[in-house]
């Protein structure tokens, strides 16, 4: 009987991230989004760092194989450092909602970046509960609410490249992870190495750039934005993050980055109940169509 196991995770990925999109949006008004970037991946590696001494024993995966760290290490470069970077360059670009929409592609590229290197054949069937899914999550985020700072602005044509950019940078992180995963090595040990590699990799820049005393002084004179960081990446790059590999470990990519993609379905029901949001007749058809596609995958034989 399948389980549904790897489905199930990246739902629950969806979960995470949809809770700690609301705490680390507390935090960037406070300190801006490259701070909270920054400070999320650091939280991040301690809670999985000491998660991993408790559970595995060793304070970091030193016997894995230098390929497992290659492909896992290139995927927390591409998926956590560079794809979150241009989604975020995207938002400043085009606003929120139009990156949040390119960022729905992701599971489609997904798919078929699994399909030409991993080999990973979806049925038709799949292939529907897919389009149906995405198609939901784009009609939601079509359908909320435009006065968020949409307004199209000069560059418009490179946020729209940098926000795909930000979409196949996800894709390809997830391809690279299950790739660095195989043969059942243990998702919190590839979590762990990913994590360390992204955070030493934004860091190395943030140092190039000049803007790490920056960071900590921001951090320093509004110490309290540090209770919604540090809850966000408690459940977004510490579960989340974690959830994900179990999902594309155990579950065809395709399938699970479509069920990744499902935040901004979520984040109707918590905008609407914890911050008193309204929704047009679009963003709840959206949710329903979303639904049904999610309800498609869990049927898959």
């Amino acid at each position: 009987m399948n389980s549904h196991i790897g489905e199930w995770a990246a739902l629950a990925t969806s979960v995470c991230w949809s809770g700690s999109a609301v705490f680390f949006g507390l935090a960037s008004r406070r300190v801006g989004s490259l701070v909270v970037n920054r400070t999320r991946l650091v939280l991040a590696s301690i809670f999985l760092v000491t998660t991993h001494v408790l559970v595995i024993g060793s304070i970091v995966p030193l016997d894995a194989p230098p390929e497992r760290w290659f492909w896992l290490g290139l995927s927390g470069i591409i998926g956590l450092t560079l794809g979150d970077a241009l989604l975020f360059q995207a938002y400043v670009l085009i606003g929120p909602r139009m990156g949040m929409l390119l960022l729905s592609t992701a599971p489609l590229l997904s798919a078929l970046l699994a399909w030409a290197f991993l080999g990973e054949g979806i049925s038709w069937i799949a292939w529907m509960g897919i389009l149906v899914t995405v198609g939901g999550v784009a009609w939601v985020v079509v359908g909320r609410d435009r006065s968020e700072g949409d307004a199209l602005p000069a560059k418009y044509a490179q946020g729209i490249m940098v926000g795909l950019g930000a979409a196949a940078c996800q894709a390809i992180g997830l391809i690279l992870s299950k790739q660095g995963l195989s043969g059942d090595y243990p998702a919190l040990s590839g979590v762990v190495i990913r994590m360390l590699t992204a955070t030493a990799a934004i860091w190395l820049l943030t140092v190039l750039q000049g803007q790490a005393r920056t960071t900590v002084d921001r951090l320093r004179q509004d110490p309290r934005v540090l209770l919604p960081a540090f809850a966000g990446s408690v459940i977004g790059p510490f579960l989340g993050v974690w959830l994900s590999l179990i999902a594309v470990q155990r579950a065809q990519v395709g399938i699970a980055s479509t069920l990744m993609a499902l935040p901004p379905v979520f984040l109707v029901p918590i905008g609407w109940i914890v911050f008193k949001e309204r929704f047009g007749w679009q963003a709840v058809a959206g949710t329903l169509v979303a639904i049904i596609g999610v309800a498609m995958l869990f049927l898959l034989p």
